[in-house]
C-alpha cells in the first residue's frame, strides 16, 4: 500500500516513539575508518585494544556507516584491563565536508530520560515523594491519574497515549519546527485520546510519561527542571558539557543533523530545530566525555541510595526479546543504559557491569536503514566484536 508523505511521517514517528529494535549483523568490508583522534580533547585512548581488534572495529564501523548512509559517527569504548577505543569518522557537515570529530556536542534525545528519572529518584531519597504516589497528587487533568503511579510512568507502564503519535502534533511540529512548545501543550495532544491500557498491565514507550515526571520534579522542588537537574545531577556528576536547553540553542562545536521526519519526507537539516517539544523526555545536549561518565553513574547508582538504585534496576519485560525496562533505563544483552533519537541525531550510552565496560555512540542522523535505527546497528556490530557474549540487541527509542 502506498502511503502519503504525512502517513509515512506518522508511521515513522510512531516507530521512533514506541519501537524497540532488534538488529541484524552488519558485514565487514575492506573499507577502513578514517579516525581523527587528533581532535580529541578529553577521551583519546591511552591504551588501545590491540591492532587486530582496532582494525576490525575500524572496518566494521565504517562499513555500517556507509551502508546505513550515516554522515558522521563518533564511537567511544572503554574496557578496563583491555584498553580503549575512540574514533570519529565521516563528516559533521555534508555541505562543507567538515570532518566529524570526537569533541562535538550532540542532541541526545531520549537519553534525557535517564537524567529526568535520576532527578525524580533523588526526590525519593529526599523523602519528598514516593514512587507509588499517584500522578494526580502532583499534576491535574491526567486521564485516570488517580490510578497511575510515578513508578508506572518511569517504567513506561502507565497506559497514557503517546503525544508523539497524535497526527495533529506531528503536523503542528513539522509545519513549524522552530515552534516552542510548553509541557502542557504537548500533553494536551495525548490527553485527548483514551488511555491504551490499564495502568501497570503492559509496556508502551511514551514521552507523555516523562513530561509528566518533569512537571513533578518542578512542582516538588520549586525549581525549573533544567535548574534542578543542573544543581542535583549535572553538578555532582561533574558533567560540565551537558545541558537541558530552553530552545534551539546548541553549543559549538556540533555537527549538522539530518532527518527525513518532514511533511514531504525529504531530507532536511534539523540542526537548529527547537527541541522544546521533547523537554524532559528528549531535549538534552551532551558530548562524548560526559556521556562516558554518565553511563557508569546511571548503571551503578552513584547519585542514589542503594535501595533506590536497586528499584531502578528492577527491569521488567517489554515484549521485545532481549530488552527489559526499569526506571528510565533499559537492559539489553547485559548492557544497562539508554539510547536517544531526535530529528537529526541518535546516541547510545550503555555500561556493562560484568566487564565495567562503557560504550558511547553518537551520530548526526536519525534516518533509519531498512527499518532499523543506525545507532543501534552500530552498537550491535561493535559489541559483536568486543563482547560477543553480551551483544547489544536494541533499546527503547525516542524523540
Amino acid at each position: 500500500m502506498r502511503h502519503t508523505p504525512h502517513r509515512r511521517l506518522l508511521a515513522a514517528l510512531l516507530f521512533v516513539a514506541c519501537a524497540l529494535v532488534s538488529m541484524t549483523t552488519a558485514p565487514a568490508s575492506a573499507a577502513r575508518a578514517a579516525g581523527v583522534d587528533r581532535h580529541c580533547r578529553h577521551d583519546c585512548p591511552r591504551g588501545g585494544l590491540g591492532p587486530e581488534v582496532t582494525a576490525r572495529l575500524d572496518r566494521t564501523i565504517e562499513d555500517v556507516r556507509r551502508q546505513a548512509g550515516i554522515p558522521g559517527v563518533v564511537v567511544g569504548l572503554w574496557m578496563p584491563g583491555k584498553g580503549s577505543y575512540v574514533r570519529a569518522t565521516g563528516v559533521a557537515d555534508t555541505a562543507t565536508h567538515r570532518p566529524m570529530t570526537p569533541d562535538v556536542f550532540v542532541r541526545i534525545g531520549s537519553e534525557t530520560k535517564t537524567f529526568t528519572v535520576t532527578a525524580l529518584l533523588e526526590l525519593v531519597d529526599d523523602h519528598r515523594i514516593r514512587l507509588d504516589d499517584p500522578i494526580s497528587r502532583y499534576v491535574r487533568g491526567v486521564p485516570d491519574g488517580r490510578r497511575i503511579t510515578l513508578r508506572q510512568l518511569a517504567e513506561m507502564r502507565s497506559g497514557l497515549f503517546p503525544y508523539t503519535a497524535d497526527p495533529d502534533f506531528v503536523h503542528d511540529l513539522l509545519s513549524d519546527p522552530q515552534r516552542s512548545f510548553t509541557p502542557r501543550e504537548v500533553l494536551a495532544y495525548g490527553f485527548k485520546h483514551k488511555n491504551t491500557f490499564a495502568p501497570g498491565t503492559q509496556f508502551e514507550y511514551s514521552n507523555t510519561n516523562l513530561v509528566l515526571l518533569g512537571l513533578v520534579v518542578e512542582k516538588v522542588s520549586g525549581q525549573r527542571l533544567a535548574d534542578f537537574i543542573d544543581e542535583r545531577v549535572l553538578g555532582p556528576a561533574r558533567l560540565h558539557r551537558t545541558l537541558l536547553p530552553q530552545g534551539p540553542e546548541f553549543p559549538e562545536p556540533h555537527p549538522r543533523g539530518y532527518t527525513n521526519q518532514t511533511l514531504t519526507g525529504a531530507v532536511a537539516d534539523s540542526t537548529d530545530w527547537n527541541p522544546s517539544w521533547a523537554w524532559a523526555a528528549g531535549a538534552m545536549i551532551s558530548d562524548l566525555h560526559d556521556l562516558r561518565r554518565w553511563a557508569r553513574i546511571v548503571a551503578t547508582g552513584t547519585l542514589l541510595s542503594p535501595e533506590t538504585q536497586a528499584q531502578r534496576l528492577r527491569t521488567l519485560p517489554t515484549g521485545f526479546p532481549g530488552t527489559s525496562y526499569g526506571l528510565g533505563i533499559f537492559e539489553t544483552g547485559g548492557w544497562i543504559g539508554h539510547n536517544g533519537s531526535i530529528p537529526g541525531y541518535e546516541t547510545v550510552t550503555v555500561y556493562l557491569p560484568s566487564q565495567q565496560a562503557t560504550l558511547v555512540v553518537m551520530i548526526n542522523t536519525d534516518i533509519t536503514s531498512q527499518g532499523q535505527e543506525p545507532s543501534s546497528l552500530l552498537a550491535r556490530a561493535i559489541t559483536q566484536i568486543v563482547t560477543p557474549n553480551n551483544v547489544y540487541d536494541g533499546g527503547a527509542t525516542a524523540g
